[in-house]
């Protein structure tokens, strides 16, 4: 269990430890526990009702305010839930509302920011009075710190930070951060009629597509019975006729002697210019 949902219950256990709340009996909502039928004790339940996180920023010595890399602020809303006897009566309800939140406001840790509550309802399954009511409390995540309470009121990052701290894998690296702002290279060359053609990309292209510039992708000769490409498309592990990617780039196969079916790739013609795009 997170320190955040274990918060209300930490609460709970530090408001048995008071001897002038004694005659209250705590318990938290989860996990639920059973109250008694007919209720004869008033009862406090604590439960967490919301919690909002945002950056945190600590000011430095020329009064700059500089967000922190792990810290974070949180505004955690804890429900209580009062119960009280029929036979005692309403008015005990804000009663030990005002005693519960006094507990906590002077005699805690917690930085509470605000507190309130709702009206009275009846409750007919515990034959109790019940006053919803409500705490807010502020919370660094940060590093643990010292504290007087018997729960942490600072949350340690590895609340917020832990899977990214213990699993590496998971680390943006320097090559990540290169790939990222330049996914794929571009470039042109000028037919040169070598059947076999390599170019140095400085590393292994996933995806390549290259095309003569100003030419249809095919044409076809119907007197010799042939196709003529010009455009060519290969991915790690495999491609069309005429283009292979290896470790460093790329290599054209272009000519008759790469013919296959007819098919002859025309990717180095003299006098053409050629577009390709390498994707990382």
């Amino acid at each position: 269990m997170s320190d955040i949902s274990a918060l209300p219950g930490d609460i709970v256990d530090w408001l048995k430890g008071m001897q002038e709340l004694e005659h209250i009996k705590f318990i938290s909502e989860y996990p639920p526990q059973d109250k008694a039928v007919p209720l004869r004790q008033i009862t406090v339940a604590a439960g967490l009702e919301r919690v909002d996180i945002k950056d945190s920023f600590s000011q430095n010595d020329e009064g700059v305010l500089l967000e922190n890399e792990y810290c974070r602020l949180a505004l955690l809303r804890i429900r209580l839930a009062i119960h009280v006897p029929f036979a005692m009566g309403g008015r005990l309800c804000h009663d030990s509302f005002a005693d519960v939140i006094d507990c906590l406001t002077f005699a805690s840790d917690l930085q509470i920011l605000n507190s309130g509550c709702g009206d009275i309802r009846a409750d007919r399954d515990t034959d109790a009075l019940v006053l919803d009511a409500f705490i807010e409390v502020s919370a660094d995540f940060c590093p643990a710190l010292a504290s007087g309470l018997h729960f942490k009121s600072f949350l340690d990052k590895e609340l917020l930070c832990g899977s990214h701290i213990r699993d590496a894998s998971i680390h943006v690296t320097q090559a990540d951060k290169e790939l990222w702002n330049e996914a794929f290279v571009t470039g042109s060359y000028f037919g040169n009629q070598k059947t076999d053609r390599s170019f140095d990309l400085g590393f292994k292209p996933r995806f390549v597509s290259l095309y003569a510039v100003d030419c249809p992708p095919m044409s076809f000769d119907f007197d010799e019975n042939k196709a003529y490409f010009y455009t060519a498309a290969a991915f790690d592990g495999g491609g069309s006729r005429g283009l292979e990617i290896n470790n460093k780039g790329f290599k054209l196969l272009s000519g008759p002697s790469h013919e296959w079916g007819g098919a002859r790739p025309r990717l180095n013609e003299p006098g053409y210019d050629y577009f390709y795009i390498a994707f990382k």
